[in-house]
């Protein structure tokens, strides 16, 4: 396909997130008139499903449903807790269920910050739980849209390990020398508009283009901190891509649409 007048792809958001329940419409509204074609929307945990489902089915134009289980859950006062695999049984049947309409297997990974992994088997854990979905993902032929935060050697190690084909590492905070043993692997990174004000300019210099897609993770990783993040931010990321690069914004967005469509195959049903 021909990306050049083709809209950008968020190719990581949290669209279900209670923080959009009273003005999804608008924020869908305003990512259409920022030229934003596509929104790839994760899910976090067994309940983000019927949300996550029924989102996309009311915006069947722009926004596309990535089902899987987060390293990191809540327990029954909210707080964060390591993955169970009990967690990822609840909905094992809905991901095949539902493989044939979704766009990718996410937000699935690893997180090893030290409060996530008090004990040393939350580690086995979350392995275990990524390489299901890993051979999941591999079953039906899907990418994975991967979380890797505090983990990007092991991360990328576990992938490789389970035998994963088509990956897109989102926000990645790992050193730019781990991205690249990623992209050897013909690994995606996407890069979220929170760059403006972090300390991956070196990753975003090393990476190829053939390997950049864009993201926003909203309601997370937004240009300014504490503020919620939307989709059509995806632009600040584009913009900050091409300083770095010494490239064009329109070639940033062409570049990064064609990848986005190369990893994630069934977004070309919304950008024919």
């Amino acid at each position: 396909m021909d990306c050049e007048n083709v809209g950008f792809v968020d190719c990581h958001t949290h669209l279900a997130d209670s923080m959009f329940e009273h003005d999804i419409q608008t924020v869908v509204e305003n990512s259409k008139r920022a030229g934003v074609a596509a929104v790839l929307v994760c899910t976090v945990t067994p309940s983000d499903f019927p949300l996550v489902l029924r989102l996309c089915d009311q915006y069947p134009d722009v926004l596309v449903p990535c089902l899987g289980i987060h390293p990191v859950q809540k327990d029954s006062n909210g707080e964060q807790r390591c993955v169970s695999q009990e967690d990822l049984d609840k909905v094992l049947t809905e991901m095949e269920q539902y493989a044939d309409r979704i766009c990718a297997i996410g937000e699935v990974g690893l997180d090893f910050q030290p409060r996530i992994t008090a004990e040393s088997i939350h580690k086995d854990i979350q392995r275990n739980v990524l390489k299901t979905q890993v051979e999941l993902a591999n079953k039906y032929d899907l990418p994975l849209n991967v979380h890797s935060r505090s983990a990007g050697k092991p991360t990328i190690a576990a992938l490789k390990e389970f035998g994963a084909k088509s990956v897109l590492l989102h926000a990645f905070d790992g050193r730019p020398s781990t991205a690249m043993e990623g992209v050897k692997e013909g690994y995606f990174f996407s890069i979220p508009p929170s760059i403006v004000r972090s300390d991956q300019l070196k990753l975003v210099k090393q990476l190829p283009m053939e390997n950049i897609v864009l993201e926003t993770d909203c309601p997370g990783l937004g240009p300014v901190k504490g503020e919620r993040n939307e989709p059509a931010n995806v632009q600040i990321s584009c913009d900050y891509i091409a300083k770095v690069k010494n490239m064009t914004p329109q070639d940033v967005k062409r570049i990064t649409t064609q990848n986005a469509l190369k990893l994630f195959p069934k977004l070309m049903k919304i950008l024919k």
